[in-house]
C-alpha cells in the first residue's frame, strides 16, 4: 500500500508505521532494472529508507534536492523488517534499482562489506575538504569503518539517558548511589518499584552495555570473548540485582516495549534507555510523568560514566548502484553541516561535531536532556553491541547471564558457560571486524 503524508506526526526518533510502505517522488519500489550504462535521464534516484522521523523530515525538502541534481527521486519508506527482506532479496540478487539505503551501521554493515553490498565511500568522505568528514563525531565515525574502508555516513546518533523521577529523588552521579536509591524507593506491595529497565535476553543487551563499560569490561579484546572476565561478571550481578530486587516482575519478559510503559505510568523511579524515546514522557496521551520526569546521564561506575553513543542510521551507497555520482551528491546533500543543523534543531540528534556545538541546534530538546546529550554524544562509546557477523546470535549468547542474575541465580557459572561458547563462536569466524583498530589509527591522523 502506497500512502503520502505531509505531516506526520513523532512520537519518538524511531517511530515505525507498522505494517505499511511508502514512497515518494515516484511509483512503489519495482523489480530490479536491466542493460548496463548509465540510465536514462528520467531514471530516478532510488533511496530505500526505514519509516523513520529521519526520513519523514528529508523527504520534505527533495524537491530541493531534485532541483539540484536534476533528476527525480523516488523515496521508499518501509518498517524495518520489509527493509531488511528487500535488502536481503534484491541485494543478493545484485539488483539496481536501489541507489542509496539507509542501513544500522551496528547491526548490518558488517555482514553487508561481507557480502560486498556497500559500495567504499572512503576517497569521497575523506577527499571531499569542504565535506569536512572530521566534523563527524569520533565514535559513529568509527563504526562507519569496516575493514579500512568507509562504507557508510551516520544521519541519526543515540546515547543512553537515566530517566528519573525528578519530584522523588535526585539523579544519581554514580551506580552505587543509583542501586541505593532505586533499592531505598521500590515498594513493590503498592505496584511501585525503584527501577525499570529491559530484561529480556537478547533485548536488554543494548542497554546493559553501558554498565558494562562503565564496570571496566569489553564485549570482546583483541578479537576474544571478554563476558567472562571479572568487570563483566560484576556488571552482570549489578545489573541482575537491580532488576531483581528493585524491579518489576516478569522482568526477564521486558524489552523496550514493556519496560517504557511502567515509567510513562508512574510506577518507577529510575529507568535507562535510550534518548530516541523521550518523547514519550512527554506526552499527555500515554504518559503521566510529563511534568516529573528528569533527564540525567548515565551514571560512573569503577572506570568512570562510559555509556554508548552510536549511529543508530547511516546512508550507504549500493555497490550495484548504477547512479552512484548521483547517490553520493544526494549523502552528501542530507549530511552537509547545514542540513544536519536544520534537522537537528527540529529534535532529530544527528552525527556532526559542528551541529552539537551549536546550542541552536539543541533548543527543541528539554534543558536537561540537551546538556546529557551533548556531554555523552563527546565521550560515549561507540558501540552498544558486540562487532561480528552474527549479531542477533552473539546477543542471544551475551544475554544468558543477565537472565540468570535477574533470576536471583548465581552468575559466575551462567557467564564462565557464556564465555566459552561466545569464544567458540568468535573462533568459527563469525567475527570482530578490523574496523576498530582501523578507524581509532584513522582518527589520529
Amino acid at each position: 500500500m502506497s500512502i503520502t503524508s505531509k505531516n506526520p506526526t513523532r512520537r519518538t526518533f524511531g517511530k515505525i508505521a507498522a505494517g505499511m510502505a511508502v514512497t515518494i517522488g515516484g511509483a512503489a519500489l519495482g523489480g530490479c532494472s536491466t542493460g548496463g550504462g548509465k540510465p536514462s535521464p528520467d531514471a530516478p534516484l532510488r533511496i530505500m529508507a526505514i519509516n523513520h522521523v529521519w526520513s519523514q523530515a528529508i523527504r520534505k525538502h527533495l524537491p530541493e534536492f531534485e532541483e539540484r541534481i536534476g533528476r527525480r527521486v523516488s523515496m521508499s519508506l518501509l518498517t524495518s523488517d520489509q527493509l531488511a527482506n528487500s535488502y536481503n532479496v534484491k541485494l543478493n540478487a545484485s539488483a539496481t534499482d536501489i541507489d542509496v539505503m539507509m542501513v544500522r551501521a551496528l547491526q548490518e554493515q558488517l555482514l553487508f562489506a561481507h557480502n560486498g553490498w556497500l559500495a567504499d565511500l572512503t576517497g569521497l568522505v575523506e577527499g571531499d575538504a569542504a565535506y569536512n568528514w572530521a566534523d563527524f563525531l569520533q565514535a559513529p565515525r568509527e563504526r562507519s569503518v569496516t575493514a579500512r574502508k568507509v562504507l557508510s555516513v551516520p544521519v541519526v546518533t543515540e546515547r543512553p539517558v537515566l530517566y528519573y523521577r525528578k519530584d522523588l529523588v535526585k539523579a544519581p552521579a554514580t551506580l552505587d548511589e543509583l542501586m541505593e536509591t532505586a533499592l531505598r524507593l521500590a515498594d513493590r506491595q503498592r505496584n511501585f518499584f525503584g527501577y525499570v529497565g529491559r530484561g529480556q535476553r537478547s533485548g536488554a543487551v543494548t542497554m546493559w552495555s553501558s554498565f558494562l563499560y562503565s564496570f571496566g569490561g569489553a564485549f570482546t579484546l583483541q578479537g576474544r570473548s571478554g563476558i567472562g572476565r571479572p568487570e563483566a561478571i560484576t556488571a552482570y550481578e549489578y545489573y541482575g540485582r537491580l532488576l531483581e530486587r528493585a524491579g518489576p516482575p516478569g522482568a526477564t519478559n521486558m524489552s523496550l516495549e514493556q519496560a517504557m510503559p511502567i515509567f510513562a505510568q508512574g510506577k518507577a523511579a529510575f529507568y535507562v534507555d535510550a534518548d530516541a524515546i523521550y518523547t514519550n514522557f512527554l506526552d499527555p496521551k500515554i504518559s503521566t510523568v510529563q511534568d516529573t520526569v528528569g533527564f540525567a546521564p548515565f551514571p560512573a561506575g569503577p572506570a568512570g560514566a562510559r555509556p554508548f553513543n552510536i549511529p543508530s542510521w547511516s546512508l550507504g551507497i549500493s555497490a550495484f548502484s548504477r547512479l552512484r555520482d548521483e547517490a553520493w551528491q544526494f549523502l552528501r546533500w542530507a549530511t552537509s553541516p547545514e542540513m544536519v543543523r536544520r534537522l537537528q534543531a527540529g529534535g532529530i540528534p544527528g552525527a556532526r561535531q559542528s551541529a552539537w556545538s551549536d546550542p541552536a541546534t539543541l533548543a527543541s530538546f528539554p534543558a536537561d536532556l540537551a546538556r546529557s546529550m551533548q556531554a555523552q554524544a563527546q565521550t560515549g562509546v561507540g558501540l552498544d553491541r558486540p562487532d561480528v557477523l552474527q549479531v542477533g546470535r552473539a546477543r542471544d549468547i551475551i544475554g544468558r547471564p543477565l537472565v540468570a542474575g535477574i533470576l536471583g541465580q548465581p552468575v559466575g557459572p551462567v557467564a564462565r558457560e557464556a564465555d566459552a561458547e561466545f569464544a567458540d563462536f568468535l573462533a568459527r569466524k563469525h567475527g570482530v571486524s578490523q574496523r576498530v583498530a582501523t578507524s581509532q589509527r584513522r582518527s589520529r591522523r
